[in-house]
């Protein structure tokens, strides 16, 4: 039986020649309607999927342009402040913002937003931030290649680095304290 909505648009109009002249409550267009529905809650679930790995590929793609940048493995010293110039990234941003605002005004949704998540990428970090492995000349040649999507990134190795010092292997995707 075919699913999608072009499939059944295209064995309808081979049956009756226009989708156009179906009655209304037609078993026909019953399930154009179910068909038209299920492409759009498709649709709808992957858009909430892509909205929720962007963080990640952003992450990445931040460690991807740090790695061009030293050409070889780096020690963990090194990646602690490329780390630290991670969670930096938005202070500028925050700053101004800040600047922007005048007293007395509450703070933005776009500074609130910018807090929490510096909050929580400082959360993880004490206990372990998630990041491709840049300790592995290999795996940096692998993360220099990879072009942008979420289905590479399975490619690569990953570490969980904590403020500490401390550096454990994760896996792919990430979850919880993997």
């Amino acid at each position: 039986m075919p699913k999608s909505l072009s499939k059944v648009q295209k064995k309808i109009s081979k049956k009756k020649g226009s989708t156009n002249s179906l009655h209304a409550n037609s078993r026909d267009s019953q399930r154009l309607r179910r068909a038209g529905a299920r492409d759009d809650k498709l649709a709808k679930v992957a858009a909430a999927r892509a909205k929720s790995n962007q963080p990640h590929l952003q992450r990445v793609s931040f460690f991807q342009q740090a790695a061009q940048q030293a050409n070889e493995s780096m020690t963990l010293d090194t990646i602690q402040g490329v780390i630290e110039s991670y969670l930096g990234r938005s202070n500028e941003e925050l700053a101004k913002l800040k600047h922007e605002r005048r007293p007395g005004r509450p703070s933005s949704t776009r500074e609130d937003l910018l807090k929490q998540r510096m909050m929580t990428e400082e959360q993880e970090y004490d206990t372990g931030l998630w990041m491709p492995d840049l300790g592995i000349e290999e795996n940096l040649k692998q993360l220099e290649k990879w072009n942008g999507e979420w289905g590479s990134l399975n490619t690569l190795k990953y570490v969980r680095i904590a403020r500490s010092g401390t550096k454990h292997n994760s896996s792919f995707p990430p979850k919880g304290q993997s």
